[in-house]
């Protein structure tokens, strides 16, 4: 399969890992890109010093490339882009902001970026910042999610449609037919996050791997549209979150409400009660745990026989 986004970052398939906090490793990271995708530890909770260990430690792992995911909104936003460049990470994965201030350092210190947009204007001025790979996620995507509720199908041929540099479609996609799906719309590459959730490799709880098993379609839900919007997986704590939206307490009421560490009572803890699973709603099409090779190898493998199978339509008028 050639496309422009192996030659970019490196890799040998246009598949991509999602950077997903208190889940996304050295462990998973490296197993993800010695299988021929692009591994991806998500920095988001990580202080500097943990970014840099985790960096090192996935060197020992793989001698291909690995990115880092770094969330604009952190108020050492540029300590942490340095640290991610000069601690030897291939590529720099950017979300939740403008990477505009960024994108000459990060590319200074020899890393390509990708930048994570969910609606058009956040891909024009990404690529405005010189990103190499833009990356559009679908509101089906688990995690944080934008406000605009664009969807994976609607928002992919819209951003390609503007941009030059190659899209990397996110959102909704754990196998070979949304692969598939994904570049009959323009994208070049896919991003999976849930799927590699449910992974071997994956230091997710054994409870949280669990729970996107046994979920069906209708088994995640968004809370904060008011000031956060996050797909999770249903369970005590969303129902609080989404009730006390119904009665209309303020957003800063209901962040406080919920207060911090409830992603590692999910993904480290497995607090079924109390954690914030993040998960797309894909999770109704995940049923067994792989590893990260396999899951890599099904989708090259099953996107030639999904490509070959397509059905053609009638051209006639019966």
């Amino acid at each position: 399969m050639k496309n422009r986004i192996p030659e970019r970052l490196g890799i040998a398939y246009p598949i991509l890992q999602g950077g997903m906090i208190w889940v996304s490793d050295a462990g998973l990271a490296a197993a993800v890109s010695q299988a021929g995708g692009l591994g991806m530890i998500g920095a988001g909770g990580m202080s500097i010093e943990e970014i840099e260990r985790e960096v090192a430690r996935a060197k020992t792992l793989t001698e291909k490339p690995f990115g880092v995911n770094i969330p604009l909104l952190r108020a050492d936003a540029r300590e942490a882009i340095e640290a991610v460049a000069r601690a030897g990470a291939a590529v720099l994965a950017t979300s939740a902001g403008n990477p505009k201030s960024y994108t000459a350092m990060a590319k200074d210190l020899g890393a390509r970026m990708i930048h994570v947009v969910s609606n058009v204007r956040m891909a024009e001025k990404a690529e405005e910042a010189g990103v190499d790979v833009i990356v559009a996620e679908g509101y089906e995507a688990g995690g944080h999610n934008g406000f605009d509720e664009l969807t994976t199908m609607a928002l992919v041929p819209q951003v390609v449609d503007v941009v030059n540099v190659p899209v990397v479609a996110a959102g909704g996609i754990a196998d070979a037919r949304g692969m598939a799906a994904a570049f009959c719309l323009g994208a070049e590459g896919v991003q999976l996050g849930t799927r590699f959730i449910a992974c071997v490799e994956s230091p997710a709880h054994p409870r949280y791997k669990e729970m996107i098993l046994s979920a069906t379609e209708r088994d995640t839900v968004i809370t904060g549209r008011a000031f956060g919007p996050v797909r999770v997986l249903r369970n005590k704590l969303a129902d609080m979150i989404l009730q006390a939206e119904r009665d209309g307490l303020p957003p800063e009421e209901i962040q406080e409400m919920i207060g911090s560490g409830r992603g590692v009572k999910a993904c480290l803890e497995g607090d079924l009660d109390e954690g914030s699973f993040m998960s797309g709603q894909i999770a109704g099409m995940i049923h067994d745990v792989k590893s990260a090779a396999e899951i890599v190898r099904e989708l090259m493998e099953g996107y030639e026989q999904v490509v070959s199978q397509l059905p053609r339509p009638r051209t006639d008028r019966q």
